[in-house]
């Protein structure tokens, strides 16, 4: 028996008024999907408990099978963890984001213009979170570059309480005052902030961002904050050889705690240019070297909801059924039996370009064990069915031992 999850990040969402009023699910040309569809057990789960936010990282977490409630302990430890940063228990991280902010005069009353910098290169923003490093760094507060615009910092002897660390994604296109904590504990990391658009919109590297037309990477954005990670091994919780593939730091980490392979893929960015097939083909190639499970995750629907781009949401879920779900299923057909689940970790609808807690459809294919299931696998045809899971770790015991 072999396990496939398709994760497509964020693919959940409201009727989008430029898709005449249909979900990106719904408008978008997915025949694979929709097959295992007909065959499938479609139905919704609640991956997000209503005492957590809804972020990737407790939706994954959920999915996955993991109780967020017990065994979360924030997003960026996850993520630290995957870039090989070895914490300590008294260790507190946060996500670190190279942001872009327009230039009034008073920190404050910047405007959140771009979370990502412009799509910032890896290699750019590692130049750049050097400086960050040099300037800031010491005995307390150490600095690390990840992917992309997405990086860490260590707080050495820190704390989590600080307040409303406000994820950049969620306040595109706002002026930023209003959402930097006024918590006590949090100020020093704030000051770091404000102090990080000097240091960022002098840097030469930003000086040529700019004369080519590129946003310029010019302030750091701190949140996310957590404290080393606990989860239990997945192959002792599942009696499973366990892989994740993603082009994203948090995905890895969560792979790395529970004891999971994390193959990398040359060309998987994160968004709607990624390495489709190449991911598929790591997918298959993790079988056939005795992985039992492969979870293969797609950040490119997330990315598409928070900048608002309907059209690409669309698109990303047809290229995954053209790329994607033909390389998996043609090698899954080689087995005596396989179970497929297709589903969103959480909504990231365009109409708010954030997250959202609302319960995510989900379809679960068994190579063995076909039933009558719906033709068009979306957020309203899985509401219709009836079936509901009140949480993603009850899905996942399900799709492995039922």
């Amino acid at each position: 028996m072999k396990y496939a999850v398709v994760l497509y990040d964020g693919m959940a969402d409201y009727p989008v008024d430029a898709l005449a009023g249909k979900t990106p699910m719904e408008l978008a040309n997915k025949p694979l999907f929709d097959k295992m569809g007909l065959k499938g057990e479609v139905g919704l789960v609640k991956t997000v408990d209503d005492s957590l936010k809804p972020g990737s990282d407790v939706a994954n977490l959920s999915v996955l099978g993991y109780d967020p409630t017990k065994s979360y302990t924030g997003r960026s430890p996850l993520e630290a963890v995957s870039i090989g940063v070895k914490l300590l228990d008294s260790d507190v991280t946060l996500r670190c984001n190279l942001v872009t902010l327009s230039d009034e005069e008073s920190y404050e009353d910047k405007t959140m213009i771009d979370y990502s910098a412009g799509d910032i290169s890896t290699a750019d923003a590692a130049v750049l979170m050097k400086a960050i490093e040099e300037h800031f760094g010491n005995d307390i507060f150490t600095f690390y570059a990840g992917v992309a615009y997405r990086h860490c910092l260590v707080w050495h002897n820190g704390t989590t309480d600080l307040g409303n660390m406000t994820p950049p994604h969620d306040i595109s296109g706002r002026v930023i005052g209003s959402y930097l904590s006024d918590c006590e504990n949090a100020q020093k990391l704030i000051s770091m902030m404000k102090e990080s658009y000097k240091v960022l919109s002098e840097h030469p590297l930003n000086i040529e961002r700019m004369a080519k037309g590129l946003r310029p990477a010019n302030s750091i954005w701190l949140w996310g904050e957590g404290t080393k990670p606990q989860l239990d091994n997945f192959y002792e919780k599942f009696g499973l050889k366990g892989s994740i593939i993603s082009a994203v730091d948090l995905l890895k980490g969560i792979g790395i705690c529970a004891g999971m392979n994390t193959p990398e893929v040359e060309g998987a960015t994160g968004y709607i240019d990624t390495n489709f097939k190449g991911k598929a083909q790591c997918a298959v190639e993790e079988w056939e070297n005795g992985a039992d499970f492969v979870y293969l995750h797609f950040e490119a629907p997330d990315e598409c909801g928070h900048r608002n781009e309907p059209e690409n949401k669309v698109r990303s879920i047809e290229i995954i059924d053209e790329q994607v779900l033909p390389i998996l299923l043609e090698a899954l057909e080689k087995y005596d039996d396989y179970k497929v689940m297709i589903l969103p970790d959480h909504p990231t609808p365009i109409k708010t370009n954030t997250h959202a807690r609302d319960p995510v459809p989900f379809m679960i294919y068994h190579k063995n064990k076909e039933i009558d299931g719906v033709n068009n696998v979306n957020e309203n045809s899985a509401k219709a069915t009836g079936i509901f899971y009140e949480s993603g770790t009850l899905l996942m015991e399900h799709f492995i031992k039922d």
